[in-house]
């Protein structure tokens, strides 16, 4: 008995062996009548290439022209008027910045790794006064890095940047602005391109508003005047272009205006060069663009408007310097919302209607106060 047993289990065995190998290498059947093999089939079509997606941006010209335009980016060419040293000479913004304050500090946008250390670990490496050596100026490595997806059509072009996530605002993380799957390139802008304060965030105990040198939204206000959000808004007034509804909002992205196909030859417009592009705006102004001025005129009502209310002096060489101080409402309204339009630096292009109405109301206010 204890044999067949044995028998059976080895028979067993064999026959799973030669099913493994029946169906991972078959063996070949007896040749044909004339003992020669069967022509061979016709080869298929060859499937599309796994390089073409790459190519289409990794190539010479794409490459070349990246680079050339972004000679003429205020990334690259970032002397901001600031002497650190005291010695006449004005010095890179990224040194500047390079000095380290608690919390979000500057480095986190005014230097390569600190920008780094932040997209990649949620904050600036170093501790909270991170220093880092050298001048730290941004480059291509400083926002790309690599491919966080290659499934484009799914997920969208990452173009290989480091933050492509809907950004939640530092000075309000209640308040998250989302451009979207197609347009989240554009998130890599708003993560430095965003205020590190409030106006409701100067408000103090004693119900007055604390203004001091710094007050305002810093240089970051582009992001939030295209969303229609953090201007100071006054009770009693319409403010239109809000909540992401403005035209250039609802309508277009960061990269759109700033990215796009240069105007004419030469590459100082468009592309990695981050200046807006007449090309751009073409798209939607097809019977021409509109006049970038449009608020110089209210823009000087404030401003003299301001220095009457003694909230600001202007020296023989405009320059504008803050009266610190504690203000009632609407004084200091009006100067956040002065500061928020100089800030954003598109003279209100970003969202015209919403520009338009902080500082009109604001001067309407001064006036009736």
């Amino acid at each position: 008995m204890k044999k067949i047993k044995l028998i059976s289990f080895l028979i067993l065995i064999a026959t799973s062996l030669l099913f493994v190998q029946c169906t991972t290498d078959p063996i070949p059947g007896p040749a044909g009548r004339d003992g020669a093999d069967g022509a061979d089939g016709e080869d298929g079509m060859d499937g599309a290439s796994g390089l073409a997606e790459c190519i289409a941006c990794h190539n010479a010209e794409t490459t070349e022209n990246a680079h050339t335009s972004y000679l003429f980016s205020g990334h690259y060419n970032e002397n901001m008027d600031h002497d650190v040293n005291g010695d006449g000479v004005n010095d890179p913004l990224s040194q500047y910045g390079n000095r380290g304050f608690g919390g979000l500090s500057c480095t986190s946008c005014h230097t390569s790794d600190g920008y780094i250390a932040w997209a990649e670990q949620g904050s600036a490496a170093g501790g909270s006064h991170p220093v880092y050596p050298g001048t730290q100026t941004i480059t291509c490595t400083t926002c790309h890095s690599k491919h966080s997806s290659f499934d484009f059509e799914n997920e969208g072009f990452d173009y290989a940047l480091r933050r492509i996530d809907p950004v939640m605002l530092v000075a309000d993380n209640s308040y998250t602005i989302d451009y979207g799957k197609d347009e989240m390139t554009s998130h890599t802008c708003a993560t430095c391109h965003q205020p590190r304060s409030t106006f409701e965030g100067s408000l103090n105990d004693e119900g007055t508003y604390d203004v001091g040198g710094r007050f305002g939204p810093h240089y970051g206000a582009q992001s939030t005047l295209l969303e229609g959000i953090q201007g100071a808004e006054l009770d009693g007034y319409t403010y239109r272009g809000k909540d992401a509804t403005a035209a250039h909002r609802a309508g277009s992205s960061c990269t759109n205006c700033h990215m796009g196909e240069p105007t004419g030859d030469l590459l100082d417009n468009g592309l990695h060069s981050k200046n807006p592009t007449d090309t751009s705006c073409t798209v939607c102004h097809a019977n021409g663009i509109p006049p970038r001025d449009f608020l110089k005129a209210d823009f000087q009502a404030l401003e003299d408007l301001l220095v009457a209310e003694g909230i600001i002096t202007i020296d023989d060489e405009g320059d504008v310097s803050i009266v610190s101080g504690k203000y009632d409402l609407i004084p200091a309204a009006a100067l956040w919302n002065y500061k928020m339009i100089y800030y954003d630096h598109s003279h209100g292009v970003h969202n015209p209607n919403y520009s338009k109405d902080l500082v009109q109301n604001s001067i309407d206010a001064l006036n009736a106060n």
